[in-house]
């Protein structure tokens, strides 16, 4: 586990690589932090964060870097990194007793984030439509995607990714024009020259979130448990 050395300014913390990770802070009580989905941004949780806060919670969302108002560094744009993203966000804020939600590759990078840094800071964990460990058709996957599926995603990116983004948000359900208009903004500044994997932000071909779920049984409750 790599170590992290942070700052925090109002509305960004600075990383151990000098990557500035934007952040919103809505509330008061216990935190309930979460991450968003490829390739959205910490805006995509309003109704939620916004909901919770008025109901006695602290919520915090950030942007993961290179989606949104944070730095978009060449290095850096793998699920490792990700989870000490957030581990900095939590270290420099002093969340304790959190409660993690994470959505798609969002439950990528708290399951990470645990396997990675430990549970001391956690109170739950919850996933919604998060990745699986493994995406990929493989003979010890029979029900993952074939390649040519990861292939057309990566040419896509590559070639017009606002087009493959705006088709993203028409395949779900429409919460209108402004936010769309938001979302496209929030894309277009972060047109940067990634690789396509980096840029889709999930385990095509790695199984490791498998084990960092299984490290954390019986110390995290999850959706589901009696507990």
């Amino acid at each position: 586990m790599s170590t992290t050395s942070t700052s925090v300014s109002t509305s960004f913390v600075t990383t151990a690589d000098a990557t500035q990770i934007y952040y919103k802070d809505w509330g008061h009580g216990q935190p309930v932090v979460f991450s968003h989905g490829w390739p959205l941004n910490a805006d995509a949780w309003d109704d939620q964060m916004f909901f919770l806060a008025s109901n006695g919670y602290r919520t915090i969302a950030h942007d993961r870097r290179g989606h949104g108002r944070s730095s978009q560094p060449w290095q850096g744009n793998n699920m490792d990194t990700y989870a000490d993203d957030l581990a900095a966000v939590m270290e420099a804020l002093n969340l304790q007793d959190v409660m993690l939600v994470g959505h798609s590759t969002g439950g990528g990078e708290v399951t990470r984030y645990m396997g990675r840094h430990g549970t001391s800071r956690v109170a739950r964990a919850v996933l919604v439509g998060a990745i699986p460990p493994l995406m990929l058709k493989t003979d010890a996957n029979p029900g993952g995607l074939p390649i040519d599926v990861f292939n057309g995603l990566r040419n896509s990116v590559a070639t017009d990714g606002l087009r493959l983004h705006q088709g993203l948000l028409r395949d779900r359900p429409h919460r209108g024009f402004e936010e769309d208009r938001r979302a496209d903004a929030h894309y277009s500044r972060r047109r940067r020259p990634d690789c396509a994997d980096c840029r889709l932000g999930v385990p095509v071909g790695e199984d490791r979130s498998a084990r960092d779920i299984e490290s954390l049984r019986g110390s995290t409750s999850w959706p589901g448990d009696d507990a």
